[in-house]
């Protein structure tokens, strides 16, 4: 959840005086870069998970605010959807991996328990497989939030016309929203990546090539509204749910506020440049902050402004500034993958990313030197459609399958990383050994899903198949089963 905001409507003037402030924390920041002495990088992993509540049916249940209460727990928090709530882990040494997934286990373990007691369960899944569109028109959707209603408000005010959900996949899509409700079925993870400014540049540029194969890898999304759609669809539908072009600017070439990026940068500042170039505000918030003053006062400054708007423009590598206890720092934010399918499955796409990322970052010759931005959104596209079975391009191999390129290239490189990073032996073979499976056999959790559904819908020997979203229900309780279990989605059995 992002920070809260007091109004739900802003004036002319408002908006004025907004622009203007994040114009001078713009400046501020150029000169923060430039003078104040970072948070240290070590090598620190954490992460946000956003899970999904369903009832006994398997189907989705607008009971964040009661589960939430009997949790008790600050690191749980509302999220848009009223059936959505999310985890924040905190930050941890990199080489502790496996003590990440303990804690995470017990967490969300204590978490189920208390859902349970509001006939609940939590689901790791990047979009809620029974989510049809009778549970997004019903009119609590919503969590009850300021924040969350000024945003739905200001993106349909700026698109003046209902969404159009247009998704061409194995099956298509085609269906019109008014409000942000489709929105609140995509559910990701997000993984956090510390760095000094001089190195954040290389960090996002890394983070971009490797977008398109931790698709590959983790794609859990195949279905909404009962159509089998992308291998990861909440790329594409988070991107049509937050549109706030109609068609004349998507036609001019306006760009999404969900967006992959233009180009290879320099430094973090050309992303927050970019984001008052590019973008119109969306929660015009001004604050009682005046940055140049803490800058001056030797205080680093909070620049509110700039960060709120940062966080209405939905980039799949977003950078953040923070202030911790009075010392800022810089982080990449990864938002590629869909949550779950298991614990250990989590942890597992955590390792090969944090393993490639600082391989690719320490790189004399970077990649980005010998690959064109559009090739890297192109890889990104394709991994989302097609996952594993994805055709992509690298320097160095050329045109080929986004599997090869992970086993040849990439898990090499993260086992070379994660050592580097301190991570014991160990770890390094038990988690990257969970992706080399999960790539040799082809299942990942979109792929299991597909086949879990297909057989469901013909049926097996001695019994009759069913309807998609009957089969659909019966295989998210499956699924439940598997999640529960943390075992590896690749070791799964089908029905």
């Amino acid at each position: 959840m992002g920070d809260e905001i007091s109004a739900i409507r802003y004036s002319a003037e408002e908006r004025q005086r907004y622009r203007e402030k994040v114009d001078l924390c713009l400046d501020v920041f150029e000169r923060l870069l430039a003078s104040w002495p970072f948070a240290d990088d070590r090598p620190m992993t954490g992460l946000e998970m956003e899970l999904n509540l369903v009832g006994p049916d398997y189907r989705p249940t607008l009971r964040n605010g009661p589960v939430l209460e009997k949790i008790g727990d600050p690191n749980f928090q509302t999220e848009l959807g009223a059936y959505n709530i999310e985890l924040n882990v905190e930050p941890a040494p990199l080489g502790e991996l496996a003590a990440m997934e303990g804690r995470l286990r017990e967490t969300l373990n204590r978490a189920e328990r208390a859902a349970n007691a509001h006939d609940a369960h939590i689901v790791m899944v990047g979009i809620l497989p029974t989510t049809m569109p009778e549970h997004l028109s019903d009119p609590e959707w919503m969590t009850e939030s300021p924040r969350y209603k000024a945003l739905n408000d200001s993106i349909l005010a700026a698109r003046g016309e209902n969404l159009h959900l247009d998704i061409h996949g194995a099956e298509r899509l085609s269906t019109f929203a008014s409000s942000l409700a489709p929105e609140s079925a995509c559910t990701s993870v997000q993984l956090h990546v510390q760095v000094q400014p001089e190195d954040f540049a290389r960090a996002w540029n890394a983070a971009q090539i490797l977008a398109g194969p931790q698709l590959a890898v983790g794609a859990n999304s195949p279905f909404f509204f009962g159509r089998r759609l992308w291998a990861e669809t909440r790329i594409e539908l988070f991107k049509q749910a937050t549109d706030t072009r109609p068609q004349e600017l998507q036609n001019q070439g306006v760009r999404p506020r969900v967006w992959f990026g233009e180009k290879w940068i320099s430094s973090i500042f050309d992303l927050f440049a970019e984001n008052g170039w590019y973008f119109p505000a969306l929660l015009p918030e001004v604050g009682e902050e005046d940055p140049v003053a803490e800058l001056d006062a030797g205080r680093a400054p909070a620049l509110q402004e700039l960060r709120l708007h940062n966080g209405t423009v939905y980039r799949w590598n977003r950078p953040i500034y923070a202030v911790v206890d009075g010392e800022p720092h810089l982080r990449v934010e990864n938002r590629v993958l869909p949550a779950g399918p298991t614990v250990v499955d989590t942890v597992a796409n955590a390792a090969f990313f944090h393993g490639v990322l600082r391989s690719l970052m320490h790189d004399q010759r970077p990649v980005w030197s010998k690959m064109s931005f559009a090739a890297a959104e192109d890889n990104f596209l394709a991994c989302a459609r097609d996952g594993l079975e994805a055709e992509v391009y690298s320097p160095g191999l050329g045109t080929t399958g986004a599997d090869e390129l992970v086993l040849r290239r990439m898990l090499p490189m993260a086992a070379e990383g994660l050592a580097s990073a301190g991570v014991p032996g160990a770890d390094v073979d038990k988690y990257l050994g969970i992706v080399e499976h999960r790539v040799k056999s082809g299942l990942n959790g979109a792929a299991w899903q597909v086949a879990a559904v297909e057989r469901l819908e013909q049926g097996t020997a001695g019994r009759s198949g069913t309807d998609r979203a009957e089969a659909l229900r019966q295989m998210l309780a499956l699924y439940c089963e598997g999640m529960h279990a943390n075992q590896p989605v690749h070791t799964w059995e089908l029905p």
